[in-house]
């Protein structure tokens, strides 16, 4: 319960700390109904309407299961287009703030007794439970309440309510606001890679070192260095060998990893018979998105790290420790 709680503190953090949307607070509060009630204020949409509410059922659906195919039609022309600029962590942790969950989970509908939807999101650890409220709608705009709780809270102790607005784009809802921030994904696009670089520089080290024991565990066992990095991938059909020795997994043997490209070259043995020594790299898929600084595990083991501007790193940029 106490992860349930930090997770439900994330988002509120989310929501008062991001841009404030005036004319959405205004229309919000006046929104009280709750899910299975109806605000007296404004015309709102009937239980079986396939309307935002539908929109909503859809989008939390896919939000639960990570579907970014589906998450996208839900979003406008604008943040459609941001979104496809994102690095893919950070999609994912856009997604993971609806459901208020780290995996991508089993979705499931159903109705409460007033006929508003449910959407459930199941996990191997931990299930979340979103009820709809009606919508109350405003030309084109539409806001609905929505009560999100763990599935076995049975006191209502942690729910967590919001108001999710949408907007008529093209004959179709799209996604507007979440609570009292605008989905303005371009306006966020530099705040959130700046928060996702540090969490993709993090893969990268570890990626280069996850290559590094790679590698020595294939000399080890066939005498001999990999000629590429596809030599440590999973083989295709049958038992590893020495042209997919089974070390790596597809994205690390096919040399990308979270926004990184990993590379890995042969230095060839010395004249005096010393064994061949090889470097690993790492620099940003994006520089600026995807991460700042280049990595390079030289000949000696030692990892360094630069801001090379997306370049490969060197040997002369200084020691990450």
């Amino acid at each position: 319960m106490n992860s349930r709680k930090s997770q439900l503190q994330r988002l509120a953090f989310f929501l008062t700390c991001s841009l404030l949307l005036a004319a959405t607070n205004a229309i919000s509060q006046e929104s009280t109904s709750k899910p299975g009630e109806s605000s007296k204020d404004a015309p709102s949409e009937p239980a079986s309407s396939g309307g935002p509410s539908a929109a909503l059922k859809a989008v939390l659906s896919a939000t639960c299961s990570q579907n970014q195919a589906e998450f996208v039609r839900f979003l406008t022309a604008r943040n459609k287009e941001a979104f496809s600029r994102m690095s893919p962590p950070a999609r994912v942790a856009l997604m993971k703030r609806f459901v208020l969950l780290n995996e991508p989970g089993k979705p499931s509908a159903s109705s409460n007794p007033a006929g508003r939807p449910i959407v459930r999101c199941q996990t191997p650890e931990v299930t979340t439970e979103m009820q709809i409220g009606g919508a109350e709608l405003r030309d084109n705009i539409a806001f609905l309440p929505m009560e999100l709780r763990d599935a076995t809270d049975s006191t209502g102790e942690d729910v967590h309510r919001v108001v999710m607005g949408f907007v008529r784009e093209d004959g179709e809802w799209k996604l507007l606001s979440l609570g009292l921030l605008l989905l303005d994904l371009p306006a966020l696009e530099v705040e959130w890679d700046a928060a996702e670089i540090e969490s993709t520089e993090k893969s990268a080290i570890a990626s280069v070192s996850k290559v590094a024991v790679a590698i020595e565990a294939y000399r080890n066992k066939f005498l001999r260095l990999p000629e590429s990095l596809a030599n440590l991938g999973p083989p295709l059909h049958g038992t590893a060998n020495g042209e997919a020795a089974g070390l790596l997994d597809s994205d690390l043997a096919n040399g990308m990893k979270n926004g990184y490209n990993i590379r890995y070259a042969i230095l060839g043995a010395s004249t005096l018979g010393a064994p061949a020594k090889y470097e690993l790299s790492a620099d940003p898929l994006q520089y600026g998105r995807t991460g700042r600084r280049s990595f390079l595990r030289d000949a000696n083991g030692i990892l360094h790290a630069g801001d090379r501007h997306g370049a490969v790193g060197s040997a002369t940029d200084p020691k990450v420790e």
